[in-house]
């Protein structure tokens, strides 16, 4: 495996557990555990309640072992004992309206049965953290930049995904296109001086 650990965000009950019908929604989204609560766990939890579909008790951040997150998890208990395909559909474009990207999926633990969904692409620019010029350390502004950057690559976005790691830092942005992302970026990555040699990847 190419992850170091699993970090748990805010568990609910653990007892129930041991027995009961599950699935767990794996996100390809690098939010951290607090703002992937608020994101995805709180209103997909009121929502199957509110239809009487299930509860969401749990979820999870994967890192690779850089300590860069490399996906999340949320696990849901249904109500029911049978595999209701109109609730299973159901959740899944709930998660597509808060945001899942592409390349996430459900899985079902009763059939095994995997279910891939997303709809949005995702765009992380890699910052050097070691090579450029102290001064260009100490004289940027991150703050301004992921700003900037948000106003480009995705304006509707109220949560800036970041990472720092000892050689590099990276932004994350989700919105309906990498090539748009890209595009509007670029001019700020070509010309910010935090972003010399910075790299662009597609992550969803």
């Amino acid at each position: 495996m190419n992850f170091l650990k699993k970090l748990f965000g805010d568990k609910k009950e653990q007892e129930s557990q041991s027995s009961g019908n599950f699935i767990i929604a794996t996100l390809n989204d690098k939010v951290m555990p607090l703002d992937r609560g608020e994101i995805y766990e709180d209103p997909l939890d009121e929502y199957i309640q509110v239809n009487a579909i299930g509860q969401v008790t749990g979820g999870g951040t994967m890192q690779l072992k850089t300590g860069e997150i490399e996906y999340c998890d949320i696990e849901i208990q249904l109500n029911g004992d049978e595999i209701n395909d109109e609730q299973i559909n159901s959740i899944i474009e709930k998660l597509e309206e808060l945001g899942a990207p592409k390349g996430s999926k459900l899985t079902i633990e009763k059939t095994g049965q995997k279910i891939e969904f997303g709809k949005k692409e995702g765009l992380g620019i890699y910052l050097d953290g070691i090579n450029l010029p102290d001064a260009v350390y100490a004289e940027a502004d991150i703050d301004y930049l992921a700003d900037e950057l948000n106003k480009r690559a995705s304006p509707d976005n109220n949560v800036i995904r970041n990472w720092t790691g000892n050689e590099e830092s990276a932004l994350y942005y989700y919105a309906q296109s990498f090539e748009e992302m890209k595009n509007g970026v670029q001019d700020i990555v070509d010309s910010y001086p935090l972003c010399k040699g910075a790299r662009i990847e597609k992550i969803a």
